[in-house]
């Protein structure tokens, strides 16, 4: 019987789906392909199927373990170039998961490699691909072949000059160059914000940031003895210079992948065991949110959005660097950016080019400063200044001076709450009536993991969770991932913003000019409607966006 006569009798698909899929679909596409990409059936429904049609029985790979004894049965060219995965031995027969159950010339390739009998089971080629990745590292096959075809003398490398040679002739080497380019590639798909390639003392170790948290990626053990061909790949990849090991290093990629144009920013620092490189990607659509997409709770969206259209004074972003201030400042750029207001920005980096806006990128190598900079701005007639950090005492004198002549200025502090910025700007050597006269307000974020929407589910809190403090009385129930494909296992998938707006007031602003700690000014910004970070993090939970454990751990308790 034909796949698509099992799809109709399984009741899947109807007869004119069929004749339609058979009509409209590509050259050398299968009908139970044509069907998916139609959008009338799903793949579980192909799987079935096939396996209906060639008596090949289906199994579920989720939460496999395998014997890496196993795994050495295949060849690495093999299981990748086919999809193939051998899952166990039993009896004497080795059970292979395919991906391609239709390709009949790869049981007789495992059978004459293996020499035993091998019994086909069907999954989902997206599973095999995941423990394919798990189990032999990414781009095992190209790794192995660079391993065949290295030569001896790669493994000793005693000479700068002859190190450079060879890691240059290895860095334009095509498996090497694929090895790379699928490590871009894969971090894009995994939603990856950084990658960081890692020489150690026993091999290199590569992660990537995903939602703000660091995991390693599985590659092949033999890699190591690449780690200077693939350092040098990304300096050529980012124009650095392929001799320099001694010192920091700082370069930039544009790539285009699964549809999106990414950058990449390049630093690269020596220590013990090598170069290590640190790989920040950003992705051009981000800057496409809007003041909407931030997730600033509506009180606090408002009060914003009064703030960036005040005539002058300063608007401060605090957070850790990583915690999503220079898009909520991009987002409230594009918000009030018309014909009728000049807007420059000075930046290091500048992260996303907005249209209509003047951006300067900083360059301590020319003397170009955030202070040098701030001041060249001032000549060139603008509305509306961003400065991508306040860094220094000299920084911050020229933007509070570009607020009392009549400007808006955005910046970003590094805080740990909005009110602390108040006492940061005193610390540096800033005025308290200077401070007062120019702040408008002041926010402070952070970013949580969001709850995975594809593995959430209930919970209850236990009594020891309200007996330690930990969360708030009246959450008595909140959602938790309990792990799946789409959030690799971690229960989250995607970040949210949590925010904390202190909009000062005359009482504020009396604190302020006697020089109040932090904490009693924090307390009078509380006492007149802030919610902290804290409390904002536990509206989260409530409405089932993120976990207790995600705001312990990005949030401190409020204690005045």
């Amino acid at each position: 019987m034909k796949l698509g006569q099992i799809l109709v009798k399984n009741g899947v698909a109807t007869d004119a789906q069929v004749e339609e899929a058979l009509r409209l679909r590509e050259k050398g596409e299968r009908i139970g392909d044509a069907l998916r990409r139609l959008g009338h059936i799903r793949e579980e429904h192909v799987l079935q199927a096939l396996s209906e049609q060639l008596r090949i029985p289906t199994v579920d790979l989720t939460g496999l373990d395998i014997d890496p004894a196993i795994l050495e049965q295949v060849a690495v060219k093999t299981v990748f170039q086919k999809k193939v995965l051998p899952l166990d031995r039993r009896n004497g027969t080795l059970r292979v998961a395919l991906s391609d159950p239709l390709d009949l010339d790869v049981l007789d390739e495992l059978r004459l490699l293996v020499r035993c009998d091998v019994e086909p089971v069907l999954a989902r080629p997206a599973d095999i691909e995941r423990l394919i990745k798990k189990y032999y590292g990414m781009a095992a096959d190209e790794v192995n072949r660079m391993v065949e075809a290295a030569r001896e003398e790669l493994t000793v490398l005693q000479e700068s000059r002859h190190e450079d040679g060879e890691a240059l002739a290895l860095a334009e080497d095509a498996s090497l160059i694929k090895f790379v380019n699928q490590l871009f590639t894969e971090a894009v798909r995994e939603r990856a914000s950084d990658i960081h390639i890692e020489p150690m003392e026993e091999g290199l170790r590569i992660r990537y940031r995903i939602d703000g948290v660091l995991h390693q990626v599985p590659v092949p053990a033999q890699l190591g003895r690449f780690t200077p061909a693939i350092i040098s790949r990304v300096k050529i990849m980012s124009g650095l210079n392929i001799a320099e090991k001694r010192l920091p290093q700082d370069g930039r990629i544009l790539i285009k992948t699964h549809g999106a144009e990414i950058d990449v920013r390049v630093s690269i620092i020596p220590n013990v065991w090598g170069e290590g490189v640190c790989l920040r990607l950003l992705d051009r659509r981000n800057i496409q949110l809007t003041m909407e997409d931030l997730g600033m709770p509506p009180q606090v969206l408002e009060q914003f959005k009064r703030l960036i259209t005040q005539p002058h004074g300063i608007l401060l972003v605090t957070g850790p660097t990583g915690s999503g201030k220079t898009t909520t400042l991009y987002a409230a750029l594009q918000k009030i950016n018309s014909l009728e207001d000049k807007i420059i920005t000075i930046e290091d980096p500048v992260e996303y080019q907005l249209p209509g806006i003047k951006q300067i990128q900083v360059n301590t190598k020319t003397g170009l400063t955030f202070a040098g900079g701030l001041r060249a701005i001032l000549r060139h007639d603008p509305d509306i200044i961003m400065v991508g950090e306040i860094r220094d005492l000299e920084t911050a004198e020229i933007a509070i001076q570009s607020a009392l002549t009549g400007h808006l200025v955005f910046s970003t502090l590094h805080t740990n709450d909005a009110p602390s910025a108040l006492t940061r700007l005193i610390d540096m050597g800033v005025e308290p009536f200077l401070v007062v006269s120019t702040i408008e307000g002041l926010v402070a974020q952070r970013l949580v993991r969001r709850v995975c929407s594809h593995c959430k589910e209930e919970m209850r809190p236990k009594e020891a969770e309200f007996e330690a403090g930990a969360l708030p009385e009246d959450i008595r129930t909140f959602w938790r991932g309990r792990g799946c494909a789409e959030c690799r296992g971690t229960g989250y998938r995607g970040r949210v913003g949590v925010f904390e707006l202190a909009v000062l007031d005359d009482s504020v602003r009396d604190l302020v000019l006697k020089r109040t700690g932090s904490n009693a000014v924090k307390k009078a910004c509380v006492e007149r409607g802030m919610r902290t970070l804290r409390d904002d993090g536990w509206d989260r939970v409530r409405a089932g966006i993120t976990t207790p454990e995600e705001v312990v751990r990005i949030t401190k308790a409020d204690k005045f």
